[in-house]
Order: structure tokens, then C-alpha cells, then sequence
């Protein structure tokens, strides 16, 4: 496995591949890794015939009171754990080597940033759009992979590539939780011991939003006040957003018939902690 810290060197590994024919898989992450990024590590190798891993702790999709500095990071347990996964590549940038002196270029997307976390963290998606787009430009990947679990996220990187006609195929791979139904996320090594019942309500709440729709309730209000109700009956909890949207536009709907995407997003301690849905109306 080959770890590469500059532009210019990524580049040039990414040319040389693609000029003997080979086929590049890309799995953007910010590190500390877990089974949710091993999982589309293994769609992406499934995909293509070169895996490159970017690990950037990205600060241009942090505002300015959030948890950019105590990101967790671990360089040297994340390049073990990608190498035992079979990665070729992992592209690991300094800041300073991706925003050079006087940057000032940046990708904004007008509609799908206004929803859901779009609103609580203003600045988020337009550093993830043009991270990801420089990170396009840099490893050349024939297919990128994108985990469900940042579902908002996957829109966005889906939209930006039919707008500027990137020629890159986008795989979203489904939520990768813990046993308990915990949605994995780096963000969960905030939690403390005593938070982690708490927590579970994201993924109890979700289950009942199912059983609901199931059932055949198709008022979204009374889906999502069932759900906050349990959320905030946990100690440690405190809600930034529970909706349910149009899959596809993230508009609000009136009525839940046809499948419908069900979205929270609630801090439990010092963590924030996302996770969503597919409702299936009888099924």
C-alpha cells in the first residue's frame, strides 16, 4: 500500500493507471476509520481495480463553533487498518496542501444545502462539494462511494457531479451499524458510557417511523412527534431536527404514501449524532 501526501504525486500515480487501462475507486473519508468505511472500501474494490482511501480532516466544512479541532484522528491506526483492507492508496493531504496561499474558489449548491443539516451547519456542504470536487480532480477515480448514513451528503456529491458533468459514477452503500442498531460514525467515540442507551434512540426512533407507515399512517406529523417523544425522554438528548422528506429533493411532504426519507439529526452529550430512513408505507 502506497501512502501519498501531495497533488502532484497523486496525480501522477492516478495517470499512469489510467493510462494502462486500470479502473480507480475513490472512498473519501476524514479517518478514524471503522467497519462503515471498511464496508465501502469493499463496494468500492468490488467496483473498480484500484481502491484509493483519502483520509483529510476537511476544515472548510466546519463552522466556526464546531468540532474541528477534536475530530478524532489516528493516521497510524487508520493506514493499518486500510492496508489489512487491501487499499492501494491512501491519499493523505495536509491542509495546507490542498488550500494553498489565497484560496478562494469554493462549489455551492442553491437548493439541497437549505435542508436539514444544511440549516444547522450553514458552511457544511459547500467545504464537503468543493473538497470532494478537488479530490476528483486529484485521484481521477473512474467511481466514488459514499455511505446512506450521510444521506443528505450523497444528494449533494449526486447533484454536483450531473451539474458539472463529472464522468464519475456515484455508489451510495447502506448504514453500517453496531449490534445494538447503533449507527457507526467516528463522532460516536465522543460518547460517553453512560450516553450510549441514549444514543440508541436514533435507530429505535427510525424503527418505530417503519412500524408507523407500515401500519399505514400517512400523516408525517404524527410520525415525527411518536419519534421526537421518545428522543426526548432520554436523559442527554437534545433535537436539531427530525422531518420526514421527499428522498430525492429533501422538499417537505405533506403525505406519506410512496417511499419517503425520515431524517434526525440530535446531540447526546457532546456528540452530534445523524442518522435516517427509508419509510415503505406497508412494507
Amino acid at each position: 500500500m502506497k501512502v501519498i501526501a501531495t497533488v502532484k504525486e497523486m496525480q501522477a500515480w492516478a495517470d499512469r493507471i489510467r493510462r494502462r487501462g486500470g479502473r480507480i475507486a475513490l472512498t473519501p473519508t476524514m479517518g478514524y476509520l471503522h467497519e462503515g468505511h471498511l464496508s465501502l472500501v469493499r463496494e468500492g474494490q468490488a467496483r473498480s481495480d484500484y481502491l484509493v482511501l483519502s483520509i483529510f480532516v476537511n476544515p472548510t466544512q466546519f463552522g466556526p463553533e464546531e468540532d474541528l479541532a477534536a475530530y478524532p484522528r489516528a493516521m497510524e491506526r487508520d493506514c493499518a487498518m486500510a492496508e489489512e483492507s487491501g487499499v492501494d492508496v491512501v491519499f493523505a493531504p495536509t491542509e495546507t496542501e490542498l488550500y494553498g496561499p489565497d484560496f478562494q474558489t469554493f462549489v455551492s449548491l442553491e437548493r439541497l444545502p437549505r435542508h436539514l443539516c444544511g440549516r444547522c451547519r450553514p458552511v457544511h456542504f459547500r467545504g464537503v462539494a468543493t473538497v470532494v470536487a478537488k479530490l476528483f480532480n486529484i485521484v481521477k477515480p473512474h467511481v466514488v462511494v459514499f455511505g446512506e448514513k450521510d444521506y443528505q451528503q450523497l444528494l449533494v456529491i449526486r447533484r454536483m457531479v450531473a451539474d458539472l458533468n463529472f464522468d464519475i459514477e456515484v455508489v451510495g452503500a447502506p448504514t453500517v451499524r453496531e449490534p445494538d442498531g447503533l449507527a457507526k460514525s467516528s463522532r460516536n467515540a465522543y460518547l460517553a458510557p453512560d450516553h450510549r442507551e441514549s444514543a440508541l434512540t436514533l435507530s429505535r426512533s427510525l424503527n418505530i417511523a417503519q412500524d408507523m407507515a407500515a401500519a399505514g399512517e400517512t400523516d408525517p406529523q404524527r410520525i415525527v412527534a411518536a419519534t421526537q417523544t421518545l428522543i426526548e425522554k432520554a436523559p442527554h438528548t437534545r433535537i436539531d431536527y427530525v422531518e420526514i422528506r421527499d428522498p430525492h429533493t429533501l422538499e417537505r411532504v405533506d403525505v406519506v404514501e410512496g417511499s419517503v426519507l425520515m431524517a434526525l439529526a440530535v446531540h447526546v452529550g457532546k456528540s452530534r449524532l445523524i442518522d435516517n430512513r427509508i419509510l415503505t408505507p406497508g412494507g
